[in-house]
């Protein structure tokens, strides 16, 4: 994501093998799980925890735990643009993400604090932890191949596996323990244990990483002439500069936050377009069909982005829960996604590989992304109207735990292309400036997610009748573009000029 060359054959170093791969794979794979388990592990109770502390309770206050839930997730995938930066140009890999880890685990635990301004300064400091974290330990993993090595590949599957075994995981233990263990129930979970465990998740990242990157032989280090550890403190000083802005910009309100990433995405978009004109009719093509998708993406995430919002308040307020006298845990339901991912991504693989000339070209597979997004939500709208349960007001259980499984579809026809897309279709000065604008429309995505969970909530907190009223924009929302992608495809494919 940082834009980061690969490691030529040359300079990559003679690393011992394990199991067919580098072993510093491992080392990297484990680190990044157990960030992924302290992103995760926190990520299905901020929202439900926002509710239960800063407003008691009361159902009103749904909207902008919503709200405040979706700009934290777009502030999330903006401070990753920063953080690639820093580690390409200022302090390296290695020490980005050691210094990410120290920022994102301080945070996990200054959330714990009952005060809802601490609360917002806590996830201003993972934002800007994340952000020095996540991007870099990915670049790291390509680091490890020499350019042409066909293990790249199945080594990034290794490392996607390692994320998602990471955000399976969390969910289920720490959903465990605050509603069965540590003195919660499922009315009221101890969400406080929830952050402590996720904290705890980060700093065994941290140390797992300290002890281990030196398997990493100097790869990652700082670049020549940059090694002093004076960059390292100015960093880490303009981080916690950072940390004040980034809780203005939670504190302003999704609308305000919405204005300001539109409008750094447009400029990004300008900048890309003045720069596919000036290389010729074929990259100034290329450059449009790229901003193209970028549109589409923003809707997948908006509805995609619900798990942690309005699908949460679904499954507390609507979804029966009870399977024979057990609660299913709230949060449980936020494994489903990556239990999915981890099941269905050889199928599709496979699938992709046994069409052969006949597979989706990459506008059609974002159309199917969108299609499948539809598709969850339409069952949802079915759920809601034809499956109420009179005496209990609540839709059977299995209806949201297919919804989730249905949306993991979408997203693997979808999000594992995007970053191979901008490598490919960006102006070749401005590969940079792609990834930027294909993680800001991530971003608008969030965003608007949170903004739209809010409505489906509205003002009195979520009911029957206004979560067939939100989920039905949804599914038209995404099923329309999504089959208009899916037509316009072959003008796209024309303006890619035979990038596949």
């Amino acid at each position: 994501m940082s834009g980061a060359p690969n490691q030529s054959a040359a300079a990559v170093p003679a690393y011992p093998q394990l199991m067919g791969h580098p072993k510093p794979l491992w080392m990297l794979f484990m680190t990044e799980f157990w960030e992924r388990f302290a992103f995760y592990g926190m990520r299905w109770a901020l929202a439900l925890y926002i509710v239960a502390q800063f407003y008691q309770g009361d159902s009103a206050g749904e909207a902008p735990a919503s709200r405040l839930y979706g700009a934290y997730l777009a502030l999330v995938y903006a401070a990753a643009l920063f953080g690639g930066y820093v580690a390409d140009k200022v302090i390296g890999y290695q020490r980005s993400i050691l210094l990410g880890a120290v920022i994102m685990a301080s945070g996990l635990f200054l959330i714990m604090l009952p005060d809802e301004q601490l609360f917002k300064l806590g996830l201003a400091t993972i934002i800007v932890g994340n952000g020095l974290f996540k991007p870099n330990i990915s670049t790291m993993v390509g680091q490890l191949y020499a350019t042409g090595d066909d293990r790249r590949d199945s080594g990034f599957t290794l490392f996607y596996m390692g994320i998602n075994l990471g955000a399976m995981i969390a969910p289920w233990l720490t959903g465990l323990l605050a509603e069965r263990i540590m003195g919660g129930s499922p009315a009221m979970p101890a969400y406080k244990v929830v952050f402590l465990v996720s904290g705890i998740g980060m700093v065994i990242s941290l140390v797992w990483f300290w002890f281990g990157r030196s398997q990493l032989q100097g790869v990652g280090r700082p670049m020549e002439g940059a090694e002093g550890k004076g960059r390292v403190l100015v960093t880490a000083i303009c981080a916690l500069v950072a940390i004040p802005v980034v809780y203005f910009l939670l504190s302003i309100g999704a609308g305000a936050l919405q204005w300001i990433l539109s409008a750094l995405f447009v400029g990004l978009c300008v900048l890309i377009l003045r720069e596919g004109f000036k290389d010729g009719a074929v990259r100034r093509d290329m450059a449009i069909a790229m901003l193209i998708i970028f549109v589409f993406n923003v809707l997948f995430w908006c509805f995609f982005e619900q798990a942690g919002s309005s699908f949460n308040f679904l499954a507390q307020n609507i979804v029966d829960r009870d399977l024979g006298g057990w609660i299913f845990p709230v949060g449980w339901f936020q494994s489903v996604n990556s239990l999915a991912i981890i099941t269905l991504a050889p199928v599709l693989a496979w699938l992709w590989v046994k069409m052969g000339r006949h597979n989706p070209s990459i506008p059609r597979k974002f159309g199917l992304g969108l299609i499948f997004n539809g598709l969850a939500f339409l069952l949802l709208m079915l759920a809601l109207s034809t499956m109420v349960d009179p005496a209990t007001l609540k839709i059977p259980f299995w209806t949201l735990f297919m919804v989730y499984v249905i949306q993991s579809v979408g997203e693997l026809c979808l999000s594992p292309i995007g970053l191979s897309m901008v490598t490919k279709l960006a102006p070749v000065r401005l590969v940079g400036f792609g990834m930027g604008g294909w993680f800001l429309s991530t971003a608008i995505g969030n965003n608007l997610s949170g903004i739209f969970a809010s409505h489906v909530s509205g003002e009195g907190g979520m009911s029957v009748e206004s979560a067939l009223s939100g989920y039905t924009f949804g599914f038209w929302a995404l099923v329309i573009p999504g089959v208009l992608l899916f037509l316009i495809a072959p003008l796209i494919n024309k303006l890619m000029h035979g990038v596949k």
